[in-house]
C-alpha cells in the first residue's frame, strides 16, 4: 500500500518539492512531480536548471522522449512512466494514479485555501485506509 506523507506549513511549496525530490534522487528513487498547472511545472523546470547552483537535478517533462529514463519527471499525467517510486503531488486533487507509487508526498502551504484542499485530500486517503503521516515544516 502507498505510504502517504503530508508536509504541512511549507513556506515555499516548490522549494520543498525540490528538496524532497533531490533527497529521493540521492536515494536512487525515481520521482514524478505532478501538477495540473502547466505554468507551475514551467516554473519548476526553470528553477531546477538554476537551483542549486552547485549541482544538477536531472529532470524532464513527462512528454519528453527521454522521460522514461530520466530520474525525475514533471507532468500533468503519468503517461508512459515506467517507474513508480515517489509521487510529489502539487495539485489540489488526489492524482487518480497515486496508488501505483510506493510513496506519495503531499505538500501543503500556509495559504488557507491550500490547507482546506489538503484537508479534503487527507480525508480522501484516510477513508480509503491509507496510513497518513504529517511532517510540520513550520519554522
Amino acid at each position: 500500500m502507498t505510504q502517504v506523507d503530508f508536509y504541512s506549513q511549507a513556506s515555499d511549496k516548490l522549494e520543498l518539492a525540490r528538496r524532497i525530490a533531490y533527497k529521493a534522487w540521492q536515494q536512487n528513487k525515481a520521482i514524478m512531480v505532478y501538477s495540473q498547472d502547466e505554468s507551475e511545472l514551467d516554473r519548476i523546470d526553470a528553477q531546477w536548471w538554476l537551483t542549486p547552483a552547485t549541482s544538477f537535478l536531472p529532470h524532464a517533462r513527462s512528454h519528453a522522449a527521454h522521460a522514461p529514463t530520466t530520474p525525475i519527471v514533471l507532468g500533468t499525467d503519468i503517461g508512459d512512466l515506467p517507474h513508480c517510486d515517489v509521487l510529489i503531488n502539487l495539485s489540489e486533487q488526489p492524482p487518480g494514479f497515486f496508488s501505483r507509487f510506493e510513496r506519495l508526498i503531499e505538500i501543503v502551504s500556509t495559504d488557507e485555501s491550500d490547507r482546506q484542499a489538503a484537508r479534503l485530500r487527507w480525508r480522501f486517503y484516510q477513508e480509503r485506509g491509507y496510513a497518513l503521516h504529517n511532517h510540520n515544516m513550520a519554522p
